[in-house]
Protein backbone atom coordinates (compact mmCIF):
# COMPACT_ATOMS: atom_id res chain seq x y z
CA UNK A 1 0.00 0.00 0.00
CA UNK A 2 1.05 3.56 -0.72
CA UNK A 3 -0.40 6.81 0.63
CA UNK A 4 0.33 9.86 -1.51
CA UNK A 5 0.63 13.15 0.37
CA UNK A 6 1.16 16.77 -0.64
CA UNK A 7 4.01 18.70 0.97
CA UNK A 8 3.37 21.67 3.24
CA UNK A 9 4.34 25.25 2.54
CA UNK A 10 5.44 25.56 6.15
CA UNK A 11 8.68 23.79 6.97
CA UNK A 12 10.88 23.56 10.05
CA UNK A 13 14.62 23.69 9.28
CA UNK A 14 16.85 21.10 10.91
CA UNK A 15 19.28 22.61 13.42
CA UNK A 16 21.96 19.95 13.04
CA UNK A 17 22.85 16.93 10.96
CA UNK A 18 24.50 16.06 7.67
CA UNK A 19 23.27 17.64 4.41
CA UNK A 20 20.88 15.82 2.11
CA UNK A 21 22.22 12.95 0.02
CA UNK A 22 19.95 12.52 -2.99
CA UNK A 23 21.17 8.95 -3.46
CA UNK A 24 19.68 8.04 -0.06
CA UNK A 25 16.18 9.25 -0.89
CA UNK A 26 13.38 6.87 -1.88
CA UNK A 27 13.58 5.73 -5.51
CA UNK A 28 17.32 6.42 -5.96
CA UNK A 29 16.92 6.13 -9.73
CA UNK A 30 15.52 9.68 -9.51
CA UNK A 31 18.89 10.95 -8.26
CA UNK A 32 19.93 12.64 -11.51
CA UNK A 33 16.53 14.29 -11.93
CA UNK A 34 16.62 15.57 -8.34
CA UNK A 35 20.18 16.87 -8.70
CA UNK A 36 19.22 18.76 -11.85
CA UNK A 37 16.38 20.59 -10.07
CA UNK A 38 18.48 21.26 -6.97
CA UNK A 39 21.36 22.62 -9.03
CA UNK A 40 19.14 25.02 -11.01
CA UNK A 41 17.29 26.20 -7.90
CA UNK A 42 20.48 26.84 -5.92
CA UNK A 43 22.19 28.61 -8.83
CA UNK A 44 19.19 30.89 -9.30
CA UNK A 45 19.00 31.75 -5.60
CA UNK A 46 22.74 32.43 -5.30
CA UNK A 47 22.58 35.35 -7.72
CA UNK A 48 23.04 38.42 -5.57
CA UNK A 49 22.23 41.51 -7.63
CA UNK A 50 19.03 43.37 -6.72
CA UNK A 51 17.54 42.50 -10.08
CA UNK A 52 18.43 38.82 -9.72
CA UNK A 53 16.96 38.61 -6.22
CA UNK A 54 13.76 40.25 -7.43
CA UNK A 55 13.61 37.75 -10.29
CA UNK A 56 14.10 34.81 -7.90
CA UNK A 57 11.31 36.10 -5.66
CA UNK A 58 9.01 36.35 -8.67
CA UNK A 59 9.87 32.86 -9.94
CA UNK A 60 9.21 31.32 -6.52
CA UNK A 61 6.06 33.37 -5.89
CA UNK A 62 7.51 35.08 -2.82
CA UNK A 63 7.12 38.59 -1.43
CA UNK A 64 9.96 41.00 -0.72
CA UNK A 65 9.58 40.18 2.96
CA UNK A 66 10.43 36.53 2.21
CA UNK A 67 13.98 37.15 1.02
CA UNK A 68 15.16 34.77 3.73
CA UNK A 69 13.69 31.91 1.72
CA UNK A 70 16.02 32.81 -1.15
CA UNK A 71 19.04 32.64 1.18
CA UNK A 72 17.81 29.32 2.54
CA UNK A 73 17.53 27.85 -0.96
CA UNK A 74 21.00 29.14 -1.83
CA UNK A 75 22.47 27.13 1.08
CA UNK A 76 20.60 23.86 0.42
CA UNK A 77 23.64 21.71 -0.50
CA UNK A 78 25.22 22.46 2.90
CA UNK A 79 22.07 22.80 5.03
CA UNK A 80 21.36 20.25 7.79
CA UNK A 81 18.77 17.66 6.85
CA UNK A 82 16.13 15.93 8.99
CA UNK A 83 13.38 13.35 8.35
CA UNK A 84 10.70 14.77 6.08
CA UNK A 85 8.09 14.06 8.79
CA UNK A 86 9.90 16.63 10.96
CA UNK A 87 10.52 19.17 8.20
CA UNK A 88 6.94 19.40 6.87
CA UNK A 89 4.89 21.22 9.50
CA UNK A 90 1.64 22.29 7.83
CA UNK A 91 -1.90 21.47 8.96
CA UNK A 92 -1.89 17.89 7.64
CA UNK A 93 1.41 17.10 9.35
CA UNK A 94 0.37 18.72 12.61
CA UNK A 95 -2.72 16.48 12.66
CA UNK A 96 -0.62 13.45 11.74
CA UNK A 97 1.79 14.27 14.60
CA UNK A 98 4.23 11.55 13.60
CA UNK A 99 6.60 12.32 16.48
CA UNK A 100 4.10 11.01 19.03
CA UNK A 101 3.50 7.68 17.28
CA UNK A 102 5.04 4.55 18.72
CA UNK A 103 7.90 2.83 16.92
CA UNK A 104 5.69 0.37 15.05
CA UNK A 105 3.38 3.10 13.75
CA UNK A 106 6.34 5.25 12.67
CA UNK A 107 7.82 2.30 10.77
CA UNK A 108 4.46 1.73 9.07
CA UNK A 109 4.30 5.41 8.15
CA UNK A 110 7.83 5.46 6.77
CA UNK A 111 7.13 2.41 4.62
CA UNK A 112 3.69 3.51 3.42
CA UNK A 113 3.37 7.30 3.09
CA UNK A 114 5.23 9.33 0.45
CA UNK A 115 5.30 13.09 -0.11
CA UNK A 116 5.26 14.76 -3.51
CA UNK A 117 7.63 17.71 -3.81
CA UNK A 118 8.52 20.31 -6.42
CA UNK A 119 12.18 19.93 -5.47
CA UNK A 120 12.62 16.22 -4.70
CA UNK A 121 9.88 14.68 -6.83
CA UNK A 122 8.74 12.24 -4.16
CA UNK A 123 10.21 11.20 -0.80
CA UNK A 124 9.33 8.94 2.09
CA UNK A 125 8.56 10.58 5.44
CA UNK A 126 11.73 9.04 6.87
CA UNK A 127 13.97 10.48 4.14
CA UNK A 128 16.30 13.22 5.36
CA UNK A 129 15.82 16.56 3.58
CA UNK A 130 16.54 20.22 4.37
CA UNK A 131 13.84 22.87 4.57
CA UNK A 132 13.34 24.53 1.17
CA UNK A 133 10.95 26.75 -0.78
CA UNK A 134 10.01 25.49 -4.23
CA UNK A 135 6.44 24.59 -5.12
CA UNK A 136 5.56 22.41 -8.09
CA UNK A 137 4.08 25.44 -9.84
CA UNK A 138 7.54 27.00 -10.25
CA UNK A 139 9.29 27.26 -13.61
CA UNK A 140 13.08 27.03 -13.23
CA UNK A 141 15.76 27.97 -15.79
CA UNK A 142 16.44 25.53 -18.63
CA UNK A 143 16.83 22.64 -18.98
CA UNK A 144 14.38 22.01 -16.10
CA UNK A 145 11.55 24.40 -16.97
CA UNK A 146 8.10 23.92 -15.45
CA UNK A 147 8.30 21.48 -12.55
CA UNK A 148 4.88 19.90 -13.10
CA UNK A 149 5.80 18.77 -16.62
CA UNK A 150 9.35 17.93 -15.55
CA UNK A 151 8.30 15.59 -12.77
CA UNK A 152 5.42 14.12 -14.74
CA UNK A 153 8.00 12.90 -17.23
CA UNK A 154 10.62 11.79 -14.71
CA UNK A 155 8.35 10.15 -12.12
CA UNK A 156 6.22 8.00 -14.39
CA UNK A 157 8.36 4.88 -14.79
CA UNK A 158 9.48 4.71 -11.17
CA UNK A 159 6.06 5.39 -9.64
CA UNK A 160 4.18 3.14 -12.04
CA UNK A 161 6.37 0.33 -10.75
CA UNK A 162 6.21 1.36 -7.07
CA UNK A 163 2.42 1.60 -7.11
CA UNK A 164 1.80 -1.66 -8.94
CA UNK A 165 1.71 -4.00 -5.97
CA UNK A 166 -1.24 -2.86 -3.88
CA UNK A 167 -3.84 -0.19 -3.17
CA UNK A 168 -2.91 3.48 -3.37
CA UNK A 169 -4.66 6.18 -1.33
CA UNK A 170 -4.23 9.54 -3.04
CA UNK A 171 -4.50 12.50 -0.66
CA UNK A 172 -2.67 15.01 -2.86
CA UNK A 173 -3.91 18.46 -3.78
CA UNK A 174 -4.57 19.20 -7.44
CA UNK A 175 -1.20 20.74 -8.29
CA UNK A 176 0.72 17.77 -6.89
CA UNK A 177 -1.72 15.23 -8.30
CA UNK A 178 -0.69 16.44 -11.75
CA UNK A 179 2.87 15.19 -11.18
CA UNK A 180 1.83 11.56 -11.57
CA UNK A 181 -1.31 9.92 -12.93
CA UNK A 182 -1.72 6.16 -12.40
CA UNK A 183 -1.90 4.09 -15.60
CA UNK A 184 -5.46 3.35 -16.69
CA UNK A 185 -4.94 -0.39 -16.26
CA UNK A 186 -4.08 0.04 -12.57
CA UNK A 187 -6.54 2.85 -11.75
CA UNK A 188 -8.89 0.42 -9.98
CA UNK A 189 -6.22 -0.02 -7.29
CA UNK A 190 -6.07 3.74 -6.66
CA UNK A 191 -8.53 5.76 -4.57
CA UNK A 192 -8.59 9.56 -4.65
CA UNK A 193 -10.13 11.07 -1.53
CA UNK A 194 -11.83 14.35 -0.74
CA UNK A 195 -13.33 15.63 2.51
CA UNK A 196 -16.93 16.87 2.74
CA UNK A 197 -18.41 18.84 5.63
CA UNK A 198 -22.01 17.93 6.40
CA UNK A 199 -24.17 20.33 8.38
CA UNK A 200 -27.90 20.67 8.90
CA UNK A 201 -29.41 23.94 7.67
CA UNK A 202 -33.12 24.46 8.20
CA UNK A 203 -33.59 20.79 8.85
CA UNK A 204 -31.86 19.82 5.60
CA UNK A 205 -28.44 18.16 5.48
CA UNK A 206 -26.06 20.09 3.24
CA UNK A 207 -22.56 19.11 2.21
CA UNK A 208 -19.66 21.21 1.00
CA UNK A 209 -16.06 20.55 0.04
CA UNK A 210 -13.71 21.90 2.69
CA UNK A 211 -10.30 23.34 1.89
CA UNK A 212 -8.10 24.22 4.85
CA UNK A 213 -9.68 21.75 7.25
CA UNK A 214 -9.57 18.89 4.78
CA UNK A 215 -5.83 18.74 5.49
CA UNK A 216 -6.42 18.13 9.19
CA UNK A 217 -8.91 15.35 8.43
CA UNK A 218 -6.44 13.71 6.07
CA UNK A 219 -3.72 13.93 8.71
CA UNK A 220 -5.97 12.30 11.31
CA UNK A 221 -6.91 9.59 8.81
CA UNK A 222 -3.29 8.71 8.04
CA UNK A 223 -2.48 8.68 11.75
CA UNK A 224 -5.38 6.32 12.47
CA UNK A 225 -4.28 3.98 9.66
CA UNK A 226 -0.71 4.00 11.03
CA UNK A 227 -1.80 3.27 14.60
CA UNK A 228 -3.99 0.45 13.29
CA UNK A 229 -1.15 -0.90 11.09
CA UNK A 230 -3.62 -1.15 8.23
CA UNK A 231 -2.64 -3.68 5.57
CA UNK A 232 -5.42 -3.64 2.97
CA UNK A 233 -4.99 -5.78 -0.12
CA UNK A 234 -7.46 -3.75 -2.19
CA UNK A 235 -9.36 -0.46 -2.24
CA UNK A 236 -12.40 -2.31 -0.88
CA UNK A 237 -10.28 -3.48 2.07
CA UNK A 238 -9.04 0.07 2.55
CA UNK A 239 -12.58 1.44 2.68
CA UNK A 240 -13.48 -1.21 5.25
CA UNK A 241 -10.41 -0.32 7.33
CA UNK A 242 -11.30 3.39 7.31
CA UNK A 243 -14.88 2.67 8.33
CA UNK A 244 -13.69 0.36 11.10
CA UNK A 245 -11.60 3.30 12.38
CA UNK A 246 -14.74 5.42 12.66
CA UNK A 247 -14.60 7.43 9.43
CA UNK A 248 -17.71 7.91 7.31
CA UNK A 249 -16.62 6.90 3.82
CA UNK A 250 -18.76 6.98 0.69
CA UNK A 251 -17.87 6.17 -2.90
CA UNK A 252 -19.08 8.11 -5.92
CA UNK A 253 -18.96 7.01 -9.57
CA UNK A 254 -15.69 7.42 -11.45
CA UNK A 255 -15.05 7.39 -15.21
CA UNK A 256 -13.56 4.21 -16.66
CA UNK A 257 -9.79 4.12 -16.39
CA UNK A 258 -9.72 6.71 -13.59
CA UNK A 259 -9.04 6.20 -9.86
CA UNK A 260 -11.96 5.35 -7.62
CA UNK A 261 -13.46 8.40 -5.90
CA UNK A 262 -13.96 8.38 -2.14
CA UNK A 263 -15.55 10.98 0.14
CA UNK A 264 -14.87 11.21 3.84
CA UNK A 265 -17.83 13.00 5.41
CA UNK A 266 -17.29 14.95 8.63
CA UNK A 267 -19.83 16.71 10.82
CA UNK A 268 -17.26 18.81 12.68
CA UNK A 269 -14.17 20.60 11.39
Amino acid sequence: MLILLPPSEGKTPATSGDPVDVTDLWLPELGAARTRVLTRLVAMCRRSSARSVADSLAVLGLSDGQRGEIARNAALPEAPAAPAAEVYTGVLYEALDAATLDDAARRWLSETAVVFSGLWGVVRLGDRIPAYRCSVGVTLPAPVGGLTAYWKKNLKKALDRAAAGGPVLDLRSGAYAAMWTPPAETAGRVAALRVLHERVVGGVAKRSVVSHFNKATKGRLVRALAVGAAAPASVDDLVTAMRDLGFTVEERPAPAGRPRQLDVVVAQL
